[in-house]
């Protein structure tokens, strides 16, 4: 085989991968395309909001990223467009609890204790959805988190069973440009891992545990 043959084999064949690895973050973004706004309003009345968490700062407090998506769930909750926010976050050690850091958020922009429900084990965006079916009951939901990562977070909440749609906070143009072109990045391959997890996969999360209620508390409701 002649040098030029090789070449054009080796492209060929990088081609053929790129395709196959950026294939799965088009198929979801085309899939979830009429399910997702950046418009509180505009979005259909779901059980609850889903806030996946995006870590917390060394005071404990909620980081810039999941201060939007927060800010995006306070505002459908105060919309009416939820009966409840379920805080969904990691908390592998004692000293790192995304989910209360949440709650304390939400309860300090006044949404009441009884609308918010705390989901310690959500450690990626499978496990926090399929924990929200399993474990929570949840029957719809919209998911809030950055746009770049939304339809992703939509397309696994709804292959779990959830009827989903998707509330979009800023990313470009609000965080540093090399800092989103990473997560842009990283969200191709994550995208991989999700159309397999839904669709071929099916793993349980790491944890799983029994039925635990949701609280429910609708705007304007004592």
């Amino acid at each position: 085989m002649t040098r030029r043959r090789k070449l054009l084999f080796g492209a060929a064949a990088v081609g053929l991968v790129l395709v196959l690895v950026a294939a799965p973050a088009l198929i979801v973004r085309f899939d979830t395309r009429g399910e997702r706004s950046t418009d509180p309003a505009s979005l259909p009345h779901k059980q609850v909001a889903i806030v996946l968490g995006a870590g917390i700062r060394g005071d404990g407090r909620p980081t810039l990223f999941l201060r939007d998506r927060l800010n995006g769930a306070i505002r459908l909750y105060q919309l009416g467009e939820v009966d409840g926010l379920l805080m969904t976050g990691n908390n592998h050690v004692a000293t790192y609890d995304e989910a209360t850091s949440m709650r304390d958020y939400a309860l300090e922009h006044g949404v009441p204790r009884g609308a918010i429900t705390l989901d310690y084990a959500g450690f990626d965006t499978y496990d926090s959805c399929y924990r929200a079916r399993a474990v929570f009951g949840v029957q719809s939901a919209i998911v809030v988190t950055q746009s770049y990562h939304l339809p992703r977070a939509v397309y696994t909440c709804r292959g779990v069973g959830i009827d989903a749609v998707g509330l979009g906070v800023p990313d470009w143009g609000t965080y540093p440009d090399g800092q989103m072109a990473r997560y842009q990045a990283r969200e191709v391959l994550a995208s991989v891992k999700a159309m397999w997890d839904v669709d071929l996969g099916h793993p349980d999360p790491r944890f799983l545990g029994p039925h635990v209620q949701l609280n429910l508390q609708p705007a304007g409701e004592p």
